[in-house]
């Protein structure tokens, strides 16, 4: 019996249960945010599911293989990033829904372009805010199409290039009729699959391929301390890293959703609590395959060698199948949000918007298209580990500006500098980006955050430096 396309079945009907019975017909708030109405476990399950799902967790897997427990570094960040988010997830959600507020991109629009009258100004601030938001879920759901494409050719041996199609005719197809509600609804099946995946599978088999963790002592020191991508990922990564989880689009869009300001808070604190365990295994999975076959596999087919070596038939069909529904699940949602962010965001200068019908319409016909461009980037550079640290890494070049706006109610005196430090921010970590590339150096990459947040943190500071001086000289 084929155990892959049983499974696949298995998970199909499940999914057209879970959706006929749970996705109503579409309206704008529905199809964005779940009419801001869902409950603390399903927002729960979606929230995790995100932040461990099938890209996270082959990327994780991957680094594990290429980098050891520098990985975790990751991990950290993003459990004290939650914990930062608790003190302000209320907020988030009030603002949200007083001031009909659907994205991250479109509360900075909001706080920063308060009473400015200059036509041009606007275009671009909102214009610069959406497109780095675009490029970065962009990059995230470009690793969702590898790692769906990869498996896809490892269980059915069809070409990379015809499993892509397949993954992206599948992911366009659900996203653009389910939107949020539906991914909230594949989130949690796909979490509970995890869940099954590490209990039934990497954990026993983490045990067996490394005689009781004994054998990781054969790992190089720099596999086993951190370091191996050097002391500057190691230490930079979780101080600049978690106030970042601030600035993502797709937690915004989560903490919107809940029915309240308390559930908000409470699923930013668990979500936080239950995280690291995630990011502990799933480097493991990666450096158990470095103890069995050294250095000489493509780290982004740890995760396929890993379950082939630890399963028999049945669950291999059922870990690979759960990983594609993660997978699946994920560019939903990062499709969903960069679909949102080009259509809506790209307006939120204007006084009057468009109307919501309108925009809806046009939020699916976006799904289409930037699934066809994260698919051509997926085929470019077949590569999850970068994929997925460039998303994550160029995110953080928002947070100076975004701490100012929660804190403080009168932001938009300093647009000018809020501006000049994302744009400097980015044009550093592009940059970088862009010589990493060319001298295919991964190492660059990972790093290239840090002195992109330092250059926007001190563009920040001084803008708002001139422009108290120019009110003293005013009020003198």
């Amino acid at each position: 019996m084929n155990w892959f396309v049983f499974w696949i079945a298995v998970y199909t009907l499940l999914l057209i249960f879970f959706t006929i019975k749970y996705v109503k017909k579409k309206d704008f708030d529905g199809y964005l945010i779940n009419n801001r109405n869902t409950k603390l476990l399903p927002l729960l399950f979606t929230t995790l599911a995100t932040f461990v799902g099938g890209g996270t967790s082959m990327g994780l897997i991957a680094m594990g293989y290429a980098s050891g427990f520098a990985a975790i570094a990751i991990g950290v960040a993003y459990v004290i990033g939650f914990i930062i988010l608790y003190f302000f997830a209320a907020k988030i959600r009030k603002i949200g829904a007083e001031q009909n507020i659907y994205s991250f991109a479109e509360f900075l629009n909001r706080s920063y372009l308060k009473k400015h009258k200059l036509s041009q100004f606007p275009k671009a601030f909102s214009g610069l805010i959406s497109g780095i938001n675009i490029v970065i879920f962009f990059f995230l759901t470009a690793a969702q199409f590898v790692g769906m494409a990869t498996l896809l050719h490892f269980a059915f041996d069809v070409g990379y290039v015809a499993a892509a199609g397949i993954s992206f005719l599948v992911v366009i197809i659900y996203t653009a009729f389910a939107g949020l509600s539906g991914v909230i609804i594949t989130d949690s099946i796909q979490f509970v699959v995890i869940i099954l995946m590490i209990i039934a599978i990497f954990i026993p088999g983490v045990w067996s391929d490394t005689s009781g963790f004994e054998n990781l002592k054969q790992l190089p020191p720099s596999f086993l301390n951190g370091t191996h991508e050097g002391l500057v990922f190691l230490i930079a990564l979780p101080i600049l890293l978690s106030p970042s989880v601030l600035t993502r689009m797709d937690i915004w869009q989560r903490t919107l959703a809940a029915n309240s300001q308390k559930t908000a808070k409470r699923n930013s604190l668990l979500s936080g609590a239950f995280m690291l365990p995630f990011y502990i295994i799933f480097p493991l999975v990666g450096m158990a395959l470095r103890v069995d076959f050294g250095a000489g596999i493509d780290p982004d087919h740890a995760t396929h060698l890993f379950l082939q070596n630890n399963t028999n038939a049945i669950f291999l069909g059922f870990a690979v199948i759960g990983l594609l529904a993660a997978l699946m699940s994920s560019a939903d949602s990062f499709l969903n949000i960069v679909a949102m962010t080009a259509v809506r965001d790209f307006s939120s200068w204007k006084t009057e918007g468009k109307p919501n019908d309108k925009v809806f319409k046009q939020v699916r016909i976006a799904v289409v298209v930037f699934g066809a461009l994260a698919l051509g980037m997926a085929l470019y550079m077949a590569d999850i580990v970068e994929l997925f640290i460039a998303g994550i890494t160029l995110n953080i070049i928002f947070t100076p500006v975004t701490l100012l706006a929660l804190i403080k109610k009168d932001v938009y005196k300093y647009k000018f500098a809020a501006f000049s430090s994302i744009l400097a921010g980015t044009i550093v970590i592009a940059a970088l980006f862009a010589y990493g590339f060319i001298i295919d150096d991964s190492g660059i990459l990972k790093i290239a955050f840090v002195p992109a947040t330092i250059v926007a943190t001190i563009a920040m500071f001084l803008g708002i430096w001139v422009r108290n001086g120019k009110e003293r000289k005013l009020n003198s």
